[in-house]
């Protein structure tokens, strides 16, 4: 078991040993999870960075299905201040 001690700002430094079991390198990030019983999980934030982790990010269950062209037509009426029945957002 590693203690660790805890600054007066509330901070942690991890030792190397325990970067090292987690394959850590600095630079990185982690991922801390609070666990029942005052407990904590901490493991490697290891995101791939390739396009098919933000596929199905934004997906709704219960919303609408939108084209792209009604995608685009909604951004340009937005963008133009138009609300989605044509007339101007009160302002």
């Amino acid at each position: 078991m590693t203690t660790l001690t805890v600054t007066s700002k509330g901070q942690v430094t991890l030792r190397k040993e325990v970067l090292r079991h987690l394959g850590i390198k600095p630079g990185d990030k982690i991922d801390v999870d609070l666990m029942p019983g005052k407990m904590l999980s901490i493991r490697p934030n290891k995101q791939t960075g390739s396009i098919e982790d933000v596929f199905g990010m934004l997906a709704s269950k219960d919303g609408p299905v939108l084209t792209l062209d009604e995608i685009k037509t909604a951004t340009e009426e937005a963008w133009a201040g138009l609300h989605e029945d044509g007339k101007p957002y009160q302002r």
